[in-house]
């Protein structure tokens, strides 16, 4: 079964959508949408965000090996990761989706302000 579609719509007004995974975490990051971010560059691999608050960790894995593209938690510090680059695997992270294609704003250093919500 297909899991729920989401979109995220840039402030430059492009957007994206996501399908987010059968997933505890994932269903508790679906609870608190419409939500309104703004993603700050880390390491030059991902661009996150602070969530209004803490994720389901049931039933998570201890790690994942994240890839660009995808959707992720990163339980130690509550937040959101998007990544746009390939990264090695890494504990406390846990996968919410996968983006259908990375945005061009997610390539560039600078702050990308997003409205994530669900797709009827």
């Amino acid at each position: 079964m297909p899991g729920i579609q989401i979109r995220l719509a840039g402030t430059d007004g492009e957007s994206v959508e996501a399908i987010l995974e059968e997933s505890a975490a994932a269903r508790d990051f679906r609870a608190l949408l419409p939500l309104t971010l703004t993603l700050t560059d880390y390491n030059a691999t991902e661009k996150i965000a602070d969530l209004p608050r803490r994720l389901s960790m049931e039933g998570a894995p201890v790690s994942i090996d994240p890839e660009p593209g995808d959707l992720a938690y990163y339980a130690p510090w509550g937040n959101l990761a998007i990544f746009y680059k390939d990264f090695g695997t890494s504990r406390g992270l846990v996968r919410l989706g996968r983006l259908s294609r990375i945005p061009d704003a997610f390539r560039r250093s600078g702050p990308v302000s997003v409205t994530i919500e669900a797709v009827p």
